[in-house]
């Protein structure tokens, strides 16, 4: 995968694509990052790239020009083609009024072959760029933040280790939470995910928030890891950790439980917390 950020703080991006999952996608070849200043496609001695709004209001606005003039350069596909999905390709406006940016979407843009990340700023950006430049707009939450940096790279983080191989075991990222669809953007078989050539005490994720875990010592201070995960027994194992699962959705989550792909067995365990 191709992705090119196009923001007016380059330095920021110093950090979060050094690290972790993002640094080992790159550095295997899963992925190329390659961050574009917006100020060097400016053409006054002030470098602007704002502006005041028509019509007043408070703040200054990213102003079009500058991000039409850096992803020409790019020579991406026509939107129509992008949009179509014939191009494998996006062009994904950060912004506050954006939709907001999940799991499934993540799934979704692992599978094109170049990302686009317009990090909005100040109070906005020019429409057009979302009228007649962008294909998606984005938000990872219902705040707002002083630009989409923060965004971009949440969201870089979540795609690329979606990328296959960028993951030592590629298992995990079907278990965790949110996890409803697979990589290829289709509703997970939890059969799949369980099944293997020996026992499995995992479970699928199906939607739901990730089973507890825990690790040595088994015992920390008076506090003792479940019996349940010691003894080997690996039925009761994936028994237990679906209802942990289920509970802690309920707990923390429960708007979770609308969409998350139920069993029958799920339905009887949560008859039971209710």
């Amino acid at each position: 995968m191709k992705a090119d950020i196009v923001t007016i703080f380059p330095d920021f991006f110093r950090g979060p694509l050094d690290y972790g999952i993002t640094r080992r996608a790159q550095e295997m070849g899963l992925a190329k990052i390659e961050v574009h200043d917006l100020r060097q496609f400016t053409h006054d001695r002030h470098r602007t790239v704002d502006d005041r709004p028509f019509g007043g209001g408070e703040g200054m606005v990213l102003k079009p020009e500058p991000i039409f003039e850096c992803l020409e350069p790019l020579q991406l596909a026509s939107r129509d083609q992008r949009r179509n999905g014939a191009a494998g390709e996006s062009v994904i406006l950060l912004s506050a009024q954006g939709g907001r940016f999940n799991q499934k979407i993540a799934a979704e843009l692992a599978n094109l072959d170049r990302l686009v990340l317009i990090c909005g700023r100040y109070e906005g950006v020019d429409e057009r760029v979302s009228d007649f430049l962008a294909d998606l707009e984005l938000s990872i939450g219902d705040y707002v933040l002083s630009g989409g940096e923060l965004g971009a790279a949440v969201i870089l983080e979540a795609v690329t280790r979606l990328l296959p191989g960028a993951v030592g075991n590629e298992a995990s990222t079907r278990q965790e939470s949110f996890t409803a669809h697979n990589a290829a953007g289709k509703v997970a078989d939890r059969r799949e995910v369980t099944k293997n050539d020996g026992p499995d005490s995992t479970c699928g994720s199906g939607g739901l928030l990730d089973y507890p875990h825990y690790t040595r010592p088994a015992e920390f201070r008076g506090m003792s890891v479940p019996e349940v995960l010691i003894k080997g027994n690996h039925q009761q194992i994936r028994r237990w950790r679906r209802e942990q699962a289920l509970k802690k959705t309920l707990r923390n989550r429960p708007d979770l439980l609308e969409s998350a792909r139920l069993s029958d067995e799920d339905k009887r365990l949560f008859e039971h917390m209710k």
